[in-house]
């Protein structure tokens, strides 16, 4: 028995959340550095509020594997987790930027960073089985395709999110300044449309999509070829949470030279998304990190949103073109020339005369992004047993939340104390990340028929 070939429609539908779940991800990255300025934190200290969202991968990612993989139900394997994760991201996208009308009980920084928290562990619980989902559904020779697909919808989703509050702002005449401490209303508005979004977009998924019943799964051909090749770790049903930690010391070959690849690769970008609107404001605009609440911070953040943007468009529509140039030279050297492109790009940041340029070097970011999303995945799917993809997938999400937990802790004393207040730096570091990250792709090995892929 074999997995039936899919449609591209039915790829399309199957990965659909991932348009709003990154729509919600998109409006939190580009704009909650300003928000939690907005509230009151200091350029130095935002690194650290940041820490949340990593923290809540590490925790709720190979969780929400463990059971996924062992859930099945009357709603499927994987659907139920992530409507629930949906559900909860909505309630924080919305909570978020209002987090001053809490101001009568807490401090709106501190109920800022808690909505930051239930985002980002929301955002955890929804994107875990998605990435399941693509290798439980679909066969070794699409999967490739399924997971560019989602990249490519991570692309539109993103830009529409990165964008929405400049659109919303410009093309809606909704103000864009607020008094010191509240939160522009085209910002509020923006993160209400984002949870609509958000909503509408899982549901396709969930009405659309059917999942392998366990007795399918267990049919299947390629199951037994990839159980009998990783026989001394499957020797047994597993149910215990606790046996996260021994398929940890267990992982594959593949997974462990393909962790040091990510943790460059997500430091990178980690430095991005904290310090992209305190960089540019001051390096681009001239803009002191005290001005936060001026109209020209705020045209300077509305500036990112629209680069943020650009990287994610240009991302969508190479995701696309991933497929055919891996199957030419390789997942591998793939990887590798897309990692040096967004390196490049995000060290031109530095030299970049105003604020136009700046789409060039996003143009850069935007290969990387697109294939951080898809390569590492496609090469992982085929190294793993399908009984362990929801965990795996899972324990991967260690080594990308892992090095941002490192620059969280360290970027803001970087820029203070090393730096010199200068963020521009921080994103300096980032194109160096990803640099080192694309060298270290030769030593990953690719057990999938890369040319068949």
């Amino acid at each position: 028995m074999e997995k039936r070939r899919l449609s591209f429609w039915e790829i399309w539908n199957m990965s659909f959340g991932f348009l709003g779940i990154q729509m919600g991800f998109a409006l939190q990255n580009a704009n909650a550095s300003r928000i939690l300025q907005i509230f009151g934190a200091d350029v130095h200290e935002l690194s650290w509020f940041w820490i949340i969202a990593p923290l809540m991968g590490l925790i709720v990612q190979p969780v929400i594997g463990h059971y996924s993989d062992k859930t099945w139900g009357r709603f499927g394997r994987r659907k139920p987790y992530f409507l629930v994760g949906a559900i909860l991201a909505s309630i924080g996208l919305i909570l978020m930027p209002q987090a001053d009308m809490f101001i009568a009980f807490l401090p709106a920084l501190w109920v800022g960073a808690g909505m930051l928290m239930i985002m980002d562990a929301s955002f955890n619980i929804a994107m875990e089985p998605f990435r399941a989902l693509v290798g439980d559904n679909l066969r070794t020779d699409q999967r490739t395709l399924g997971f560019s697909v989602q990249t490519a919808l991570i692309g539109f989703g993103a830009v529409i999110g990165s964008w929405l509050p400049y659109v919303v702002s410009n093309w809606f005449g909704v103000s864009n300044t607020a008094n010191t401490g509240e939160v522009p209303t085209h910002l509020i508005l923006s993160f209400i449309i984002g949870a609509v979004v958000l909503i509408g977009s899982i549901l396709v998924t969930v009405i659309t999509t059917k999942e392998y019943s366990p007795e399918e799964m267990k049919k299947f051909e390629d199951e037994k070829a990839h159980s009998d090749a990783m026989a001394s770790s499957n020797d047994e049903e597993k149910s215990s949470l606790l046996d996260i930690f021994e398929d940890f010391k267990k992982m594959p070959e593949t997974m462990r030279q393909l962790s040091w690849v990510q943790f460059f690769s997500w430091f990178g970008l980690f430095g991005m998304w904290v310090f992209a609107t305190p960089a540019i404001a001051q390096h681009i605009y001239g803009l002191s990190h005290t001005d936060s609440s001026s109209a020209a911070y705020q045209d300077a953040g509305d500036w990112v949103g629209i680069l943020f943007g650009v990287y994610n468009l240009v991302s969508a529509f190479y995701a696309f073109a991933l497929p055919r140039i891996a199957k030419k030279v390789g997942r591998k050297k793939t990887h590798a020339l897309s990692l040096v492109i967004g390196g490049l790009g995000m060290l031109s940041i530095y030299i970049m005369p105003d604020k136009n340029w700046l789409i060039v070097s996003m143009i850069g970011v935007g290969v990387a992004w697109a294939s951080i999303l898809a390569m590492p995945y496609a090469i992982l799917a085929g190294a793993i047993s399908p009984k362990k993809m929801g965990v795996y997938m899972g324990i991967f999400n260690f080594f990308i939340v892992i090095p941002q937990i490192i620059n969280a802790l360290i970027g803001g004393p970087l820029v203070k104390y090393v730096y010199g207040d200068q963020a521009i730096f921080a994103l300096v570091m980032s194109g160096i990340s990803f640099l080192i990250a694309a060298t270290l792709v030769s030593k990953v090995k690719d057990v999938d028929d890369i040319v068949k892929s």
